[in-house]
C-alpha cells in the first residue's frame, strides 16, 4: 500500500502526534503511519458516522488512540505533554459545509479555537521538529471568476466552514511568526482538494452518495450539479502531507512561505467520463446502473462555492514522488470504495 519511495527510515520510530484519526483521512493516515513504523499518539472525537472506517481498521492499527475534544484546552495540553511529539499532523476538524450552517458556533470553535488550543499546548514541547496543520482548498475569497487559486491568493470564505478554515490559516501564521519560528520549529499549513477512496461514509460526499443511490435504486440529490472541484485520491493527498512534513523537518524554518496546496495534476474528467467510470464499477457490486436522474435533482439550500480549482504551484518543486493515484488512474486500478455495511462489499475508485 505504501509507495516504494517511502521505504526510508524517516518515519520509523518517529514520535508523531496525529489529530482526527477517527475521520476518513485520519483513519487512513493512522494505517499509513503505523505501516511506516511511526510511534503514533492520536486523539479525536468519537467517530461521527456508523459505520465508519476507524471502526473497521482501528483495532488493527498499532497506535495509541485517545478520544478527546480539541476544544478542551486542558485535555489537549495533557495529551501533548504525554506524547512528546517530534512531528505533529493536525487533521481533526468539523469538515462538512452544511453542518457548518446548522452549527456555525461549533464549527468555528472546533476549527479555529481547537487549532489554537493545540498550538498553544505544543509551545511547551521540547522535541518538536515540524508541525503541519491541514486546512482546505476552500480558504480563498472566491469571486466565482473561473480561475485557479494560487497559494498566495487572498483568504476568505462565505460559508461558515470555509470562513473557519480561512481564519485558521491566519491564526496559524500568527503562531508561526510569533512563537514557532523564533523557537526554530517550522509550522506550516497544507490545503487539500476533495478526496475519494475506500471507507468514506460521510454524508454530502459525491461518490459515496452516488454509490448508495445506485445500490438502493433511487435518484441521488445533488446540492450543486454544475459545481467543479479538484479531485484526488486520499492516498495521494496523505502522501503529499507526509512528504511535506518530512521536508519541513529536514529543512527547518528557512523554507519561505509555509503553505502548500495538494491535488491531482492530471486534467479533471468531465461529467460523461465520471459517470461512465462510475457505472463501470458500480454495476458488478450493486447489480444496478446509476439512475438517469442522478444529476437532475439539485438540492440547493445553503450556499457553497461553485468553482474551486487550485494550482498547487509551490508544492511541485518541493514535494515529488507522490504515488499519483489520480481519478483517471483509479479507474484503471479499481478495487474497493464504499463499504457496504450490509454485505461488507465495496465499489470502485480506490487503491
Amino acid at each position: 500500500m505504501i509507495p516504494d519511495f517511502w521505504r526510508g527510515d524517516f518515519w520509523r520510530g518517529r514520535r508523531v502526534l496525529l489529530t482526527g484519526q477517527t475521520g476518513f483521512k485520519g483513519a487512513w493516515a493512522s494505517v499509513m503511519l503505523a505501516d511506516l513504523g511511526a510511534d503514533v499518539t492520536a486523539f479525536a472525537l468519537e467517530p461521527q458516522t456508523d459505520p465508519n472506517l476507524w471502526q473497521s481498521v482501528g483495532r488493527d492499527v498499532a497506535i495509541e488512540s485517545i478520544h478527546a475534544d480539541l476544544r478542551d484546552a486542558s485535555d489537549v495540553a495533557r495529551i501533548c505533554s504525554a506524547a512528546e511529539p517530534e512531528i505533529v499532523l493536525h487533521m481533526a476538524a468539523q469538515a462538512q459545509v452544511r453542518e457548518s450552517y446548522r452549527d456555525p458556533v461549533g464549527t468555528f470553535a472546533s476549527n479555529i479555537l481547537g487549532t489554537v488550543n493545540l498550538l498553544q499546548a505544543l509551545r511547551a514541547s521540547v522535541k518538536l521538529r515540524a508541525v503541519l496543520v491541514v486546512t482546505s482548498d476552500k480558504v480563498y475569497a472566491n469571486p466565482e471568476a473561473g480561475t485557479a487559486f494560487a497559494e498566495n491568493a487572498p483568504l476568505g470564505g462565505s460559508d461558515p466552514y470555509s470562513a473557519s478554515k480561512g481564519a485558521t490559516e491566519i491564526a496559524v501564521r500568527s503562531y508561526a511568526e510569533s512563537f514557532f519560528s523564533p523557537a526554530g520549529v517550522p509550522l506550516a499549513t497544507a490545503r487539500g482538494g476533495n478526496v475519494i477512496g475506500g471507507g468514506d461514509f460521510s454524508s454530502d460526499r459525491l461518490v459515496p452518495d452516488l454509490y448508495r443511490a445506485a445500490r438502493n435504486g433511487v435518484a441521488v440529490e445533488l446540492r450543486y450539479p454544475a459545481a467543479t472541484r479538484p479531485w484526488q485520491h486520499v492516498l495521494d493527498c496523505l502522501a503529499g502531507y507526509f512528504t511535506y512534513a518530512e521536508y519541513l523537518a529536514a529543512r527547518g524554518v528557512a523554507v519561505g512561505r509555509l503553505t502548500l496546496e495538494f491535488h491531482s495534476r492530471s486534467p479533471a474528467p468531465d461529467r460523461r467520463y465520471f459517470l461512465a467510470a462510475l457505472e463501470h464499477h458500480l454495476d458488478p457490486v450493486t447489480d444496478r446502473t446509476p439512475p438517469d436522474t442522478a444529476l437532475v435533482r439539485p438540492l440547493i439550500k445553503d450556499f457553497e462555492s461553485l468553482f474551486v480549482h487550485i494550482q498547487c504551484g509551490l508544492s511541485v518543486p518541493k514535494v515529488t514522488g507522490t504515488p499519483g493515484n489520480s481519478l483517471r488512474l483509479s479507474r484503471k486500478k479499481p478495487r474497493q470504495f464504499c463499504f457496504d455495511s450490509d454485505s461488507n462489499t465495496q465499489a470502485g475508485f480506490s487503491h
